[in-house]
């Protein structure tokens, strides 16, 4: 978990958020937290803990999601020596290494059908067995969960085990997104940028231009704290001058005019230079009759150039020289064509 941030925020969403985490935390009971990535699950489930009787047993943390399937019921309720190919010695799960402590398990809802009913079993009567063993380990494991998936949805659709959400979904606790959350974004970029601005050895702190603090605050905020705090950080180092105030923010690294292209891409590109790939016309653009039917090519190109003329002047409401700019024509050749094809007499 990352320590070093701290809850920082004035908004009512998230001080709600926080007071709920408070109330909860001397509960023995599980709590699942629920956000968007960015938003601090991480930190609500330290909070949790540390505000618990339990502060001072193991935290242990899981992020099921950065696990295989086949590994991640080995990694949470350990093995046997010899269980699977691979399990060379018996190792304790992450459930006995929690053992009086709490249990996190990050990004929940990646979890697979066998591995949530071996949690369901271990959180209604606090029992783990190890991959390979018949023999049922007692623990007293406090689990917090969190996920930015809708699992009353997942069960719905049969992707979660509802009575597993029945049993974890004790308490709820929905983090705000950074969007939402009104006067925070300034209260964070200026904490964000202090301590970048110490940490270059920075003799003041010159604050944010009028018009980067505006940008800051219409941003939308897609990956949230986590998001605010690398665009404020990456400001502040690229800024370099501490003595005014900073006034350009970057909020996608990647932008560049050297930004490789994708292969494919590429290829498209050199080959429309080489060979140029029809494109349809547009809507209202005279159409030739079929190729096998023409039998005056002469005559049939006659026809169609003639139906492009006209097309082009009642779009340019028979302006004779905007006619010939938007057909790339001099005024002369225009003339020239409108009477090969008798639309000058036509007025």
């Amino acid at each position: 978990m990352d320590r070093d941030v701290q809850f920082i925020g004035q908004s009512t969403a998230f001080l709600d958020a926080v007071e709920r985490a408070s109330r909860a935390a001397p509960m023995r009971r599980p709590v699942l937290v629920i956000g968007e990535r960015g938003t601090g699950k991480e930190l609500i489930a330290e909070r949790l803990h540390r505000l618990s009787p339990r502060w001072g047993e193991p935290l242990v943390t899981l992020n099921c999601a950065a696990l295989p399937e086949t590994l991640i019921e080995a990694e949470l309720f350990g093995h046997e020596q010899g269980a699977f190919t691979g399990a060379t010695r018996a190792r304790a799960g992450r459930f006995e290494e929690a053992d009086k402590g709490t249990l996190f398990l990050d990004e929940l809802a990646t979890l697979s059908m066998g591995a949530q009913e071996r949690l369901l079993r271990a959180v209604e009567y606090g029992e783990v067995t190890r991959i390979g063993s018949s023999r049922p380990i007692r623990v007293d494991v406090r689990i917090v969960a969190a996920t930015n998936e809708d699992l009353p949805r997942m069960a719905d659709q049969g992707r979660f085990r509802a009575d597993l959400l029945d049993r974890l979904s004790f308490e709820v606790i929905t983090l705000p997104p950074l969007r939402v959350r009104e006067g925070d974004i300034h209260v964070l970029a200026e904490y964000f940028g202090r301590r970048m601005a110490t940490e270059l050895d920075w003799e003041r702190w010159p604050g944010f231009s009028d018009h980067a603090l505006r940008a800051l605050e219409e941003y939308q905020w897609p990956g949230n704290v986590r998001e605010l705090r690398n665009v404020v950080e990456r400001a502040v180092y690229r800024w370099g001058d501490p003595e005014t105030p900073i006034a350009h923010i970057q909020f996608n690294p990647f932008e560049s005019p050297w930004k490789p292209e994708p292969m494919a891409q590429a290829l498209n590109a050199v080959r429309s230079e080489d060979h140029p790939v029809f494109q349809p016309a547009p809507a209202g653009t005279p159409t030739l009759p079929p190729l096998d039917s023409i039998d005056d090519l002469r005559a049939a190109v006659d026809a169609h150039e003639k139906a492009i003329l006209e097309q082009a002047l009642g779009r340019n409401r028979y302006n004779q020289r905007q006619t010939a700019k938007a057909l790339s024509l001099s005024y002369d050749q225009l003339r020239h064509a409108m009477k090969k094809h008798g639309l000058l007499e036509r007025g």
